[in-house]
């Protein structure tokens, strides 16, 4: 997986890039087509995880946003690293819509 470095989403490959929903690009390089097996085509066998900035049905938490103050984000988890390791928790601002993680 590739993450953003600005505001830390997963970013996807599309017309040789890799995109973030911030706006955020960087180049699919020949090193970078080393380090991952990817393809933009989707078989009909493949699972395919659709993010967007409609997250409206996610639940909701109290917690500060980092960039802009507001007390409420969507959350979610997702396993980022091995599997006997917890889940990484994902916050998105209600407001701002910046998005940051969180470890256990």
């Amino acid at each position: 997986m590739e993450f953003c470095p600005k505001c830390g989403a997963v970013m996807f490959p599309a017309k040789g890039k890799f995109s973030c929903q911030c706006g955020y690009e960087k180049d699919i390089t020949d090193k970078l087509k080393d380090k991952y097996n990817f393809s933009e085509e989707v078989e009909s066998k493949d699972n395919v995880i659709f993010t967007g900035d409609d997250v409206s049905t996610l639940p909701t938490t109290r917690v500060e946003c980092p960039k802009c103050g507001n007390m409420e984000a969507f959350w979610w988890l997702q396993q980022t690293r091995r599997a006997d390791e917890s889940e990484t928790r994902f916050f998105r601002c209600t407001r701002c819509k910046y998005t940051w993680r969180e470890y256990d």
